[in-house]
């Protein structure tokens, strides 16, 4: 029997049709017998409803390599699914390797028939499989059809010809002695080959894995509307990403710069109810609306759960010593990995992360370093430093110019804007740069008036900077990290309110992550749990968040129409006004000469005029807002760029607020905007942009 080719296959390439399939789909009578390309499967159970999928183009040319080259009786393991599934040959399994799932079974497919309830193509048993080939076979050779063959089930199969080939479900028998073969009843389709078949076979993921995230999910069990655990969630996330890589990153791609990012789901609800509390609340549970209370004891409890000292505390240690084992196994089962570690939290789990991020312990040449601010132990340190400020800025092409002039960090403060013509900077990127100096320059000037550092040392500075986020915090022994991660993303995060209820009126803009130098906010604006995190920085300055650019490259139509209409009726109001206001001074002034009505009628107008300007200047800052919102301080939280980002609602979304809040709160797992923006944020710490800059994106 012909085994399939065995070439590599890009993940990129479309899903090809196996080699039989292009031959000759169709033998003739007597024609010359082609060998069927079997393609692998696993069984997916749900509700017991079992379903059919296959695996990759890939992923199956290697478990049918391994097949082929006899590795079964060594009982052979092959990663699939991006090595997040591992597939036991001999036992014909396919186990979860980063968490608990029921195994699945999985089977080598050739032949096919149509099942009863969802038409859904269902694969026979390998075994039964190779009965049907093999009369199939002779058939062919022989040109010899009509070939009549009996399923394990006792159901009848008949081969009446290449394209027609039928299998016979038995109809039930009131006679339950007779229980032999029959014909009768409602015939089935059957088909040789999954190019027959009408079934997507995916496309494969890249190989190569860029950087890992891990996602900590928030109360309850469930994590979306559909009630799916945060594996399927997770899931979702993932594909999300890889379309959005080939549809934002595809130059990149091309130049095998980018591979994918791999999204790890990391589950605490399972171990704190586990601890036996369950047990304690049902004794003390009322008897009545019995659903209600059982999904406030599953759901609406972890909140107070995770404020009680006893049960925090095992909350923490699960989120935490789950990240390093995963953290562990991922770098054993992926050697060559050299990328970066992020982490997410969705609702609570985003305040568990924060809490946890606090209380990380940097290392001591990292507190040296902050307490120095600007001051470099070399000057190769303080060009790296330099590269790293353009690549916040997005003017990484500006680096070699930089280190030509050997401009350390300390020298880019002396800079001013003839020194960045001379060096032949370009306008833009010039005025990017001098925000940028002008802003921390201001920052340094304020630290020392400041209430909290005033009179303080700066060892005293550093032993204090953690106090004010730290206020209120559940007494608890928090763990660390075995790494430090790149960024933090928090999706629709309630830390603002619970910082503010803990105590803490105000974050310094000094203060940042102990090893964590990025935190994105990223919120649904109608998501009735999700609270700012900017204005507990600058509290004196009222701004509007970053609105997250729609992943095709503009704002929704339904937004832009409303501004319009806002605009407009803003105009109408203003001149309405106006022209009352004249009339209103025509008729309660008394008759004046005509020279004079003239130069009443001046004044009226002018009058009007500035009367007018205070309601239409209200009306142009916004526009200019939104331009200058990137440019806000907002403190080193972020590494000094803006936390805050709202997504775009859709259109449907808009009608009612109330009936979408839920929904909002549970959208960010399909996101394209948000996955977007963490793709984004996450390869431009390698120095890897967009294709299309997306507009009014940071």
């Amino acid at each position: 029997r012909r085994s399939p080719r065995s070439s590599p296959m890009s993940a990129q390439e479309p899903p090809r049709p196996p080699p039989a399939a292009a031959e000759s789909p169709e033998p003739e009578p007597g024609g010359r017998y082609e060998a069927v390309v079997p393609h692998w499967f696993w069984c997916k159970v749900t509700d017991t409803r079992e379903r059919w999928v296959p695996f990759s183009a890939q992923d199956s040319e290697r478990l049918e390599e391994a097949h082929g080259a006899g590795r079964e009786q060594d009982d052979v393991v092959v990663p699939t699914s991006g090595g997040r599934y591992d597939v036991h040959l001999r036992t014909r399994q396919r186990v979860a390797v980063y968490w608990e799932e029921e195994v699945s079974e999985v089977r080598r497919c050739t032949w096919f028939y149509k099942g009863d309830k969802d038409n859904k193509f269902i694969p026979y048993s390998e075994s039964f499989s190779e009965e049907l080939e093999e009369a199939y076979m002779i058939a062919v050779t022989l040109g010899e059809w009509k070939k009549k063959l009996e399923s394990p089930n006792r159901e009848v199969i008949i081969l009446h010809n290449p394209k027609l080939m039928v299998h016979y479900h038995p109809v039930a028998s009131s006679d339950d002695w007779v229980s032999t073969p029959t014909e009768q009843g409602r015939p089935r389709t059957v088909k040789r080959g999954v190019e027959n078949i009408a079934v997507e076979i995916p496309n494969g993921e890249p190989l190569q894995i860029d950087h890992l995230v891990f996602v900590v999910h928030g109360i309850g069990p469930a994590c979306d509307i559909r009630f799916r655990s945060i594996v399927q969630c997770v899931n979702d996330f993932r594909n999300v990403s890889l379309s959005m890589l080939q549809a934002h990153f595809k130059k990149a791609q091309e130049q095998q710069q980018v591979g994918r990012v791999e999204f790890l789901p990391v589950n605490w609800h399972s171990s704190l109810h586990s601890t036996g509390v369950d047990v304690d609340l049902e004794r003390i549970t009322l008897p009545s609306i019995n659903r209600l209370r059982h999904f406030i004891n599953d759901t609406i409890l972890d909140v107070f759960f995770y404020n009680s000292s006893t049960y925090c505390q095992t909350i923490v240690d699960t989120v935490a010593s789950e990240m390093n084992r995963l953290h562990q196994l991922f770098l054993q089962r992926n050697p060559q990995f050299k990328g970066g570690v992020s982490i997410a939290g969705h609702s609570l789990g985003s305040l568990i992360l924060f809490d946890l991020l606090t209380n990380q312990k940097a290392d001591p040449e990292e507190d040296e370093h902050c307490a120095q601010g600007s001051r470099t132990t070399s000057s190769t340190g303080g060009i790296e430093e330099v590269k790293e400020i353009l690549k916040k800025l997005e003017l990484s092409e500006y680096c070699d110019v930089f280190e030509k002039e050997k401009m350390d960090r300390q020298t880019l403060f002396l800079c001013t804007e003839k020194n960045l013509k001379e060096m032949g900077i370009p306008l833009g990127p010039r005025m990017k740069i001098l925000h940028y100096i002008s802003s921390k320059t201001e920052m340094k000037v304020s630290e020392p008036g400041s209430p909290s550092q005033q009179g303080d040392s700066s060892e005293d500075v550093r032993n204090c900077q953690y106090r004010d986020v730290g206020l209120g915090q559940v007494s608890a022994n928090y763990p660390q990290l075995n790494y430090k991660p790149t960024i933090f993303f928090a999706f629709g995060s309630p830390i603002g309110m619970f910082l503010t209820v803990r105590g803490v009126k105000r974050i310094d803009p000094n203060y940042s992550l102990p090893t964590c130098k990025g935190f994105f906010n990223i919120y649904h604006p109608f998501d009735p749990v999700a609270y700012r995190i900017e204005p507990m920085i600058v509290p004196d300055l009222e701004f509007e968040p970053m609105l997250l650019p729609h992943h095709k490259g503009r704002k929704r139509m339904h937004l832009e129409l409303k501004e319009g209409l806002t605009r407009m009726s803003v105009d109408l109001k203003n001149n309405l006004l106006g022209s009352l206001r004249v009339a209103w001074q025509s008729f309660t002034r008394s008759p004046v000469p005509a020279l004079e009505a003239g130069s009443t009628e001046a004044e009226a107008e002018a009058e009007a005029g500035t009367e007018k300007q205070p309601d239409t200047k209200p009306e142009e800052p916004p526009a200019a807002v939104k331009e200058e919102t990137p440019l806000i301080n907002v403190g080193k939280l972020n590494g000094g760029n803006r936390i805050d980002y709202v997504l775009q609602e859709k259109p449907i979304e808009s009608f009612n607020e109330y009936l979408f809040a839920l929904q909002g709160h549970l959208c960010y797992w399909e996101s394209e905007d948000t996955v977007l923006l963490v793709l984004k944020e996450i390869y431009q710490t390698q120095g890897i942009t967009l294709d299309q800059p997306l507009p009014g994106s940071q």
